[in-house]
């Protein structure tokens, strides 16, 4: 049977495995937010469910927000509930790993397979809606880019997560529950509106995914010149 960890406990090895962030002092809608996480993770942990199950659920979700979308009427408002729950879900799985001391190297891989699978399901989401798939396309790019960078930063031997910039995965969630719920307020007002709106929403993806991706490489470089 698997150890639970309380909250103080749960905080310090959460630290290690986010780069030494510590929660405990983080704001207080993000330390809101992870002890949400906790708290739901714990109970899951105490009833046997495995942190591949919250994450395969999670997927789901997430495959659900293109299907809701093109729904008459509520449709772009369902599809942001759906991402608001994947977000929970994405949140939820880790806390579970941590608060039952189940973190494997195979489970960060399954997470991070899956959060790319979703983005693509958001994005795909926002074509249906009515974003130009070039725009949709460009945004998909430049968010897997700056995982893909870090991840061969890290291999190369930088020792942390190098910089939390502006185009990381909350900013992504953010902006597809914006974006949704934004597109479907303006689609009651004039249903042409909705795609207009939501194109918005995935010029605001592209640029914060941009520019994170500069403030990532520019902390790359200076953190394996150091090294070297």
């Amino acid at each position: 049977m698997s150890t639970q960890l309380n909250w103080d406990q749960y905080a310090t090895a959460w630290a290690r495995l986010h780069g030494g962030f510590d929660p405990r002092v983080a704001a207080p809608v993000v330390r809101a937010w992870l002890r949400f996480a906790y708290h739901v993770g714990y109970v899951l942990g105490r009833l046997r469910v495995s942190p591949t199950a919250v994450t395969v659920v999670g997927v789901l979700l997430c495959f659900c927000v293109p299907l809701l979308v093109t729904q008459p009427g509520d449709g772009p408002f369902l599809g942001a509930l759906f991402v608001l729950l994947a977000a929970v879900a994405d949140s939820v799985d880790g806390a579970v790993a941590v608060a039952t001391s189940r973190t494997t190297r195979l489970g960060y891989v399954y997470d991070s397979v899956a959060d790319r699978l979703g983005e693509v399901a958001w994005l795909l989401a926002f074509w249906l809606v009515g974003a130009p798939g070039a725009l949709v396309v460009a945004g998909g790019a430049l968010s897997w880019l700056h995982e893909y960078v870090r991840a061969r930063a890290v291999a190369a031997g930088m020792r942390d997560i190098g910089a939390v910039t502006v185009g990381e995965r909350p900013t992504r969630v953010s902006v597809a529950l914006a974006g949704l719920l934004v597109a479907g307020l303006a689609g009651l007002i004039e249903p042409d509106l909705a795609a207009g709106t939501i194109t918005m929403a995935t010029a605001v993806w592209v640029l914060l995914a941009g520019f994170g991706l500069g403030q990532l490489l520019s902390t790359i470089r200076r953190a394996l010149l150091d090294a070297d």
